[in-house]
């Protein structure tokens, strides 16, 4: 089995603490030599400032190749605009592009009276810069908005023929689930890469509360394990267990990409690499 492309999510940091692990976190894990990095935007755009501190430091000091995501919530056309721009200016040339969630207390997505109305308009904008290598969000699962598993997928090939090169997906806890929707992906016409998501669960009260927000299915043995592990050796022990028979499936599936929500905690995702045989690269430079 050949060794697969990796690459790992982050988020920017509210706190000087917040910092500090986000730092530990991105130079724990820069020796795997992931293709690249990504930050989060959060929630309504709340870390729009901080998601472009985080990310222009991060390119600036690891040599790291960083993808910032990016959201149409919350701002006019220009703005989203002008936030790129200003990436490019950075010399960054990696977005993930999202629509994002509706702010904190909004029952729903509603667009800015300027702004882009969806995930569509916005990758087309960003394409037509010719700045960036854009990536896109997917759903294994059907999304909570989605009328069906097939509008989803129709609309992840609109995202796709309006310029992103790939697709990384929502976490998930079955190989199988992963194969079944790239094979509708498949049949769409879909030709880019899918990338799935993997979650070494760090906290499984935090990760099945998400999961039921974003319509993932649980398997109730892995319920069942979780609620019964008793020491946070033991959560942690199961987590690494799932995580690594999870991503060895998808390799031998035909998998060559693997992408990592580490919530900046990077020792679930280092157990998991060390298990499946992934070992460290040459540690990078720091650009002084």
């Amino acid at each position: 089995m050949t060794r697969p492309a990796l690459s790992f999510e982050f988020f920017p940091p509210k706190s000087l603490a917040g910092s500090f692990r986000l730092w530990d976190s991105v130079h724990a894990l820069a020796p795997l030599g992931p293709e690249f990095v990504s930050v989060t935007y959060g929630a309504g755009g709340t870390t729009r400032q901080l998601t472009h501190e985080a990310v222009t430091t991060i390119d600036k000091t690891t040599g790291l190749k960083v993808a910032a995501h990016l959201t149409c919530v919350d701002a006019s056309r220009a703005e989203t605009l002008e936030i790129a721009d200003s990436y490019a200016r950075a010399g960054i040339t990696d977005i993930v592009a999202l629509r994002g969630d509706a702010p904190k207390g909004d029952a729903a997505f509603t667009p800015h009276t300027d702004g882009f109305a969806n995930s569509v308009e916005l990758i087309e904008a960003l394409a037509e810069t010719g700045n960036f290598t854009l990536r896109v969000g997917a759903y294994p699962e059907k999304h909570p908005e989605a009328a069906d598993a097939d509008a989803d997928v129709a609309y992840l090939k609109r995202k796709i023929d309006a310029g992103a090169a790939a697709a990384i997906t929502q976490f998930f806890f079955e190989a199988d689930t992963f194969f079944r929707f790239r094979d509708r992906c498949v049949a769409a016409g879909i030709d880019a890469p899918i990338i799935p998501g993997v979650l070494p669960v760090e906290n499984w009260k935090g990760a099945s509360k998400f999961a039921k927000a974003t319509g993932t299915s649980i398997p109730a043995e892995i319920s069942q394990g979780f609620e019964n592990a008793q020491t946070e050796a033991d959560h942690d022990l199961l987590a690494t267990a799932l995580a690594s028979e999870l991503c060895d499936d998808l390799l031998r599936g035909g998998v060559e990409h693997l992408h990592f929500y580490t919530l900046n905690k990077p020792d679930l995702t280092q157990n998991v690499c060390r298990a499946l045989g992934i070992a460290p690269r040459p540690r990078l430079q720091e650009v002084a």
